[in-house]
């Protein structure tokens, strides 16, 4: 005994209650777009937030003193983060101006965003010569 033939949906499709090929691909494309614009928006809203905090924008234009930041790192940091930034209740900064922008860097350190980090807003001039010394940790 054989099977009926397959019934063939109006877009081609063999399979039942599948939609037609060309709603298919109205489908997707309208998802890429979606997605896309999702990235579009979050780029400009998280972008220009960075780029336009004073701040940052001071601080970046510093340049930094490796030596100065030592010092600072010394007084305001080692007693976390250890006196050779290996991390003691602290992360270990080793590498960590690899893993972060540097204006991401002076976020968490003018946040304190991760407790127990306590808030720290030196001059820019200050934050540069710490991001120096940050950025001499590998």
């Amino acid at each position: 005994m054989t099977s009926p033939p397959a019934t063939v949906s109006p877009g081609g499709d063999p399979a039942a209650g599948a939609p037609p090929a060309p709603l298919r691909r109205g489908l997707i494309t309208a998802l890429v777009l979606v997605s896309t614009a999702a990235c579009i928006v979050l780029l400009l809203l998280l972008l220009p937030a960075t780029r336009s905090d004073p701040y940052t924008v001071s601080t970046l234009q510093h340049v930094g003193s490796t030596e100065n930041g030592g010092r600072l790192f010394l007084i305001n940091c080692a007693g976390c983060h250890g006196i050779a930034a290996q991390g003691l209740v602290g992360p270990n900064l080793h590498g960590v101006s690899q893993r972060r922008s540097d204006a991401r860097l002076i976020r968490q350190v003018v946040s304190g965003q991760t407790p127990p980090m306590p808030k720290f807003q030196p001059e820019p001039q200050a934050m540069a010569d710490l991001l120096a010394y940050l950025h001499g940790l590998v």
